[in-house]
Formats: structure tokens, C-alpha cells, sequence
């Protein structure tokens, strides 16, 4: 019988069996930042276990509230900055040279296929998309990866959705997975992977595949992969030319990480990208999703633009490309946070920033405090928003308020006219 990609890895990181079915795999990357991190390094303290296993398989950033907001997440702040400088964690952004973690780290090229990655954060399944098992783990699990660079898994079973046929104009790997999220539900793909397949996986850039696998956890899946190919190659190749002779070797190492034809899924779910519209979820669940066309009228707040699902330079991109010539709705803000630096200046030398000034944008920094509700873009009572992030659970982006997730574009849309909006309305 054959292995999926992630019985694969599984078997190549294998270190103990301690009982029947749980697997200490080593591991490849243990990422941190300042929100789940301080609570871990905290306790290894007090255990007098100050250690970390290899510092330069740890990655930290301060990203979820910055710069702080507060004396309490000024210490979280400092408490990791002191963390990383008293072991040697080269691979530390502080302010400045931050950005959204799940943006940030594939950008430095610090995810391989094959790899092994666990962060205190439930979106680690983003990286993903490099053909990599990588997972949110909880505090406990996490210490243990700073101190001994394993961790303990159920291996998990896997979904495979194959996606066939090419998007309309108008509809983007965001709509795609919502699109999949409601077929799922967001009990579907429970302590599983979800591997996502098909020619329109494989026509779609890596910055799309992010996003498809930044939502795997919204369908309760532990991570979602894409098998690498010569897109992940083209990517990862100013990191990885020094390691490879020729963009076709890495392709063929490449391969050794694609599942076998006869691979066992515990389902397999077929859809056509082509039958998929812009769509955007109501309610408090991820797998509450509709057609825009079917919610045109309702009124929003706010817009936002950025996270780890939809802050990089090709999302920027679709939404000023609907923004430009426009200006906001009356009553309507809208705040951009490219996910990076490297996606700030970019945007900022290709006129994207200045297109959403002149239509009364505010740029923020990277971050991810408005996702959460901790900065940045917090929603008061009754307040709705049209936003490109990846969760609208009840009081996500702030008590009271109303988060509705979508495209760039369609947000884009939805705050020239005040209310959702298809965003093909407005494409010439």
C-alpha cells in the first residue's frame, strides 16, 4: 500500500514510538513569536531549563501586536527579545524587521518540503504549502520542541480534495477555499491533512497555495499540503541553489515527497474551480459561506486588507486594482497592512500604497493585531467589516463586532459601495 506525503515525513522524522500510534517526530523548524512563546519560555525557566535544542532551527518574530500597545504586550515583546538574544537566535525580527510570521518565514526561505514545522499558532499549517507537515501546537508541546526539537503526534489520516479546472475573472484561491471550508465543514477534515490536488493546484502560484493551506485549519484539518513542484522550486530557489546543480534535480528531490498513486484517503473530494463565484462567510463559522451576489446590500464599517492569508503582494495587488480611481464609501474605513517589509516596499515602489491613500486608506504596519482583536483595526459593538483575514468567530476582531471573510478584491469592492459587493461589478 502506498504512503501519502505526510505518512512519508512522518517516516523520515521518525525518533520514537513510545505507544502504540503516537510518533516523536524531530523536527525541521520550531517557530515562535510573542503571543504563545513567553508563556513557554517562562515555564522553562522556572524548570530550570533554559535551553534550546539548536538555534538556528528557531525562528521568532514579534508580530501579533506591534509596535506594543501596552506594558503587558511591551513585556511579551521583551520577554522573547531577551529570550532570543540569550541564546543566539540569529533568526529573530524585532520591529522594524518584522512582519506576519506565515508571510515572513516562507519569504526567508526557511521551509523545505518535507520538513518537519511546529509554532504556537493555530495558522502554522500555511507552510504547508511547500509540501511540508507543519502544525499549531499548544504550550506544553511547544517548550518541548525549544528544549528538545521533537514532538509527539497521532499520525493523521488524510483528505485529499482535487481541484480541477481554471478561475473565473473575479475569483481567487480565497474564494476556493471558503468554497471548500463549506463543503468540508468545519468538522471535516478534524485531526486530519488536507491534501489539496489537481491541475488548478498546480496553475496556481505559491502565494495562492498559502492561502488555500493557511484555512486548512478552519475545516479542523492539523495541516494542509500541496506537493511541491517546480513552482516551490522557482520560489525556494534563491535559497536552495547552493544545495541543488540545476532546478531540475530539486524537482526530482522534489518528487521523493509527492504521494504514491495508491495512497489511502479517507475520502477524496472532487470540485471545478470554474463553478466557484466570489464568496464571502456570514455567521460566526467558517463554513457559514455564501455567494457575494447573495449578501449585496448588507453594510460594513470597515475594510481590511492583510494577514497571513491575504497580506502578501499579489493580494495587495487584486485590491488595488479594483481601489484605483475610487475613494471609500461615506461612513466606510479601510485599513491596508502589507505582511511584511519586503511586501511594504514592493508595494510601495509598484504605486499599490499610494492607490489606497488617494482612496483614504490608512497603511499600517505589519501585523497581525486586527486579526485577533488586539490592535490595529479593532471592531467596537455592531460593527461590521469586510476582511481578507481567516477566522469570524463571535468577538474575533472585537466583542460585538461582525467579521466577513473574502478576497482582497471583493473587500476592495465592498468598500466603494459601503455594502458586499461582487467584485466582478467592477471589473472593466
Amino acid at each position: 500500500m502506498g504512503k501519502t506525503i505526510t505518512e512519508k515525513i512522518f517516516a523520515a522524522h521518525l525518533r520514537d514510538e513510545p505507544f502504540e500510534g503516537t510518533y516523536v517526530l524531530s523536527l525541521d523548524v520550531v517557530m515562535c513569536h510573542e503571543i504563545t512563546t513567553p508563556i513557554a519560555i517562562s515555564d522553562l525557566q522556572w524548570r530550570g531549563k533554559d535551553r534550546v535544542f539548536d538555534p538556528a532551527r528557531i525562528k521568532a518574530v514579534i508580530d501579533h501586536v506591534t509596535p506594543a500597545k501596552d506594558s503587558k504586550s511591551a513585556l511579551q515583546g521583551k520577554i522573547l527579545r531577551d529570550w532570543a538574544a540569550r541564546h543566539g537566535i540569529k533568526d529573530f525580527f524585532d520591529i522594524g524587521r518584522n512582519g506576519v510570521c506565515h508571510a515572513l518565514f516562507p519569504e526567508k526561505g526557511f521551509i523545505r518540503p518535507g520538513y518537519t514545522v511546529i509554532m504556537g499558532d493555530s495558522h502554522t499549517c500555511t507552510h504547508g504549502a511547500f509540501g511540508a507537515f507543519a502544525a499549531g501546537v499548544g504550550t506544553t508541546d511547544l517548550e518541548v520542541g525549544i528544549l528538545k526539537g521533537v514532538c509527539a503526534f497521532r499520525q493523521p489520516k488524510s483528505v485529499r480534495v482535487d481541484l480541477n479546472g481554471s478561475m473565473q475573472k473575479g475569483v481567487y484561491a480565497k474564494d476556493v477555499i471558503l468554497t471548500i471550508i463549506r463543503e468540508l465543514t468545519v468538522n471535516g477534515a478534524t485531526d486530519q491533512v488536507i491534501e489539496f490536488r489537481g491541475p488548478a493546484v498546480d496553475a496556481m502560484s505559491m502565494e495562492e497555495r498559502m492561502t488555500l493551506s493557511n484555512m486548512a485549519i478552519e475545516a479542523g484539518g492539523t495541516s494542509g499540503l500541496c506537493l511541491p513542484d517546480a513552482t516551490t522550486v522557482d520560489y525556494l530557489w534563491p535559497f536552495i541553489s547552493g544545495e541543488y546543480g540545476s532546478k531540475s534535480a530539486a524537482l526530482e528531490a522534489c518528487k521523493t515527497w509527492h504521494s504514491d498513486p495508491d495512497a489511502v484517503y479517507t475520502k477524496t473530494v472532487a470540485m471545478d474551480v470554474g463553478r466557484i463565484v466570489p464568496s464571502a462567510t456570514f455567521g460566526f463559522k467558517p463554513d457559514q459561506v455564501k455567494p457575494l451576489r447573495e449578501m449585496t446590500g448588507t453594510r460594513i464599517d470597515q475594510v481590511y486588507i492583510g494577514s497571513c492569508t491575504n497580506g502578501r503582494i499579489s493580494d495587495l495587488r487584486a485590491a488595488a486594482a479594483i481601489v484605483k480611481g475610487t475613494v471609500l464609501a461615506p461612513g466606510v474605513r479601510g485599513i491596508v497592512s502589507p505582511a511584511t517589509p519586503a511586501v511594504y516596499a514592493q508595494a510601495m515602489e509598484e504605486g499599490l500604497l499610494r492607490i489606497f491613500l488617494d482612496a483614504g486608506y490608512c497603511i499600517a504596519n505589519p501585523t497581525c493585531g486586527a486579526c485577533l482583536g488586539m490592535s490595529t483595526g479593532v471592531l467596537a459593538e455592531g460593527e461590521v467589516c469586510a476582511s481578507t483575514t481567516n477566522r469570524n468567530f463571535n468577538g474575533r476582531m472585537g466583542k460585538g463586532g461582525m467579521v466577513h471573510l473574502m478576497s482582497p478584491a471583493s473587500a476592495a469592492a465592498g468598500g466603494i459601495r459601503g455594502v458586499l459587493t461582487d467584485p466582478r461589478e467592477l471589473m472593466n
